[in-house]
């Protein structure tokens, strides 16, 4: 998800999970495969409304459909899911070492100044 012909797909998950229908959805299916009424059961809203939001999903890659037989069960699309936790996570490994280093320069500073020194974290 680095290169710079995922961030159409990139944005599209995004988007997708913006909603919060969306996201209960995502909930529900970390749980299991789940049929359109299934998935509508807890929603006030139409089995249509809900088969849209699979379907900007679908398109965002987060959720794939099968068959089976008569059904046709959605299916969350785990590896999806990493890839957008790898990519909020090189951000969040950057800050993490900056603060590091702000923690070694308080502590620094501190020290330098006969004060008490702050706890490591590490």
């Amino acid at each position: 998800m680095e290169s710079s012909s995922d961030e159409p797909l990139l944005d599209k998950a995004f988007l997708a999970l913006a909603d919060p229908a969306r996201r209960q959805i995502i909930a529900r299916l970390s749980r299991g495969p789940a049929t359109v009424n299934e998935l509508a059961e807890p929603f006030e809203i139409s089995k249509q409304a809900i088969s849209k939001h699979i379907q900007v999903l679908e398109q965002a890659q987060l959720v794939t459909r099968s068959r089976d037989a008569q059904r046709r069960p959605v299916h969350l699309n785990p590896a999806r899911l990493e890839a957008l936790t790898a990519w909020i996570g090189q951000y969040r490994l950057t800050r993490e070492e900056q603060f590091r280093s702000l923690d070694a320069v308080l502590n620094a500073r501190a020290a330098a100044k006969g004060g008490p020194q702050a706890k490591d974290s590490s």
